[in-house]
């Protein structure tokens, strides 16, 4: 393939990934992941102002690798919701950009001066 022939598909790509971003619904919430704790359990801080402990589902263990400072979506549990969840999506850094850009992301900026 001609180098122009990649750039331009890598560009679709990026295009595809952006037209298709996961929104919370429901319960569902924004949080940047604080620290991974072992065991597919991490440390989540919620854009509602609290610190869930959240686990990732074992359909999602291979799938899903996050880091510290990720954007993710955590769905809290239905009992003590308000300190535990699942963590169901996270965000490549295009699409952090994206939501940036169209003011989704306006509490992040709060949250990264702690």
């Amino acid at each position: 393939m001609s180098r122009k022939k990649e750039e331009t598909q890598q560009q679709q790509e990026f295009q595809q990934e952006i037209s298709r971003i996961m929104m919370p619904r429901g319960r569902q919430v924004f949080a940047i992941l604080e620290q991974r704790l072992g065991a597919s359990r991490v440390k989540a801080r919620c854009f509602d102002g609290k610190e869930r402990v959240c686990r990732i589902p074992g359909r999602l263990k291979r799938k899903l690798w996050v880091r510290e400072g990720d954007l993710i979506i955590v769905e809290p549990w239905e009992f003590s919701g308000d300190e535990r969840g699942d963590v169901l999506f996270k965000y490549s850094n295009a699409q952090v950009e994206f939501l940036k850009r169209r003011g989704q992301l306006k509490q992040m900026e709060a949250f990264e001066e702690f």
